[in-house]
């Protein structure tokens, strides 16, 4: 089983986000039954099934098997993936946001890697949630401003270079590989939802 699956359509997406898929999506870590997780939610098996049938059709879930229970014989599924996520581009329903990324390879390059930190964090979180594994990380975040052009192309160069360095005297080819991410961009003011 993968540890992540990214949905990166909208048909997927709609499959994803009834609150009962979630429920099946979370007990079927291990391998189940429908009738098995209609008892653990209280719910029909018929309801479970037709969820398990639209999460099965949009790829989240798997037929893994078959088990003997009494006369019947019951299908066995797994989720796809201990965690999902979605991909930014899901929610773009306007063509311009497409465009300016072809536009604009530093903005694009920021937005694959918001998603590929999306896409790791939560493969993070699960090795310490669910294998209880300690994860060595470290996360910086700064905010600065900059009097015009010049201070933060000059800015972008030092730091770009002390980078260099830092991952010159310290990283190599032997030891336990590490993801380095830097990122500079406008600030955005954040707002709750």
């Amino acid at each position: 089983m993968a540890r992540v699956h990214t949905v990166r359509d909208g048909e997927t997406l709609r499959a994803l986000t009834h609150p009962t898929r979630i429920a099946l999506l979370e007990h079927l870590r291990e391998p189940a039954s429908a009738a098995a997780i209609a008892r653990k939610l209280g719910q029909p098996r018929q309801r479970v099934n037709y969820h398990l049938r639209a999460l099965h059709d949009a790829g989240l879930v798997e037929k893994v098997g078959t088990q003997r229970h009494g006369n019947f014989v019951e299908s066995l599924y797994r989720a796809a993936a201990r965690s999902f996520v979605v991909a930014p581009e899901v929610a773009w329903a306007d063509p311009r946001r497409t465009d300016a990324l072809r536009r604009d390879q530093s903005l694009e390059t920021l937005v694959t890697l918001g998603a590929r930190l999306q896409h790791d964090a939560v493969a993070l979180l699960d090795r310490a949630a669910f294998d209880d594994e300690p994860i060595p990380s470290a996360a910086v975040s700064a905010e600065t401003w900059f009097a015009g052009e010049r201070e933060r192309a000059a800015f972008l160069r030092e730091y770009l270079e002390a980078t260099r360095k830092l991952v010159e005297k310290y990283g190599g080819a032997e030891g336990s590989a590490f993801r380095v991410v830097l990122a500079v961009h406008p600030n955005v003011e954040e707002t709750e939802s």
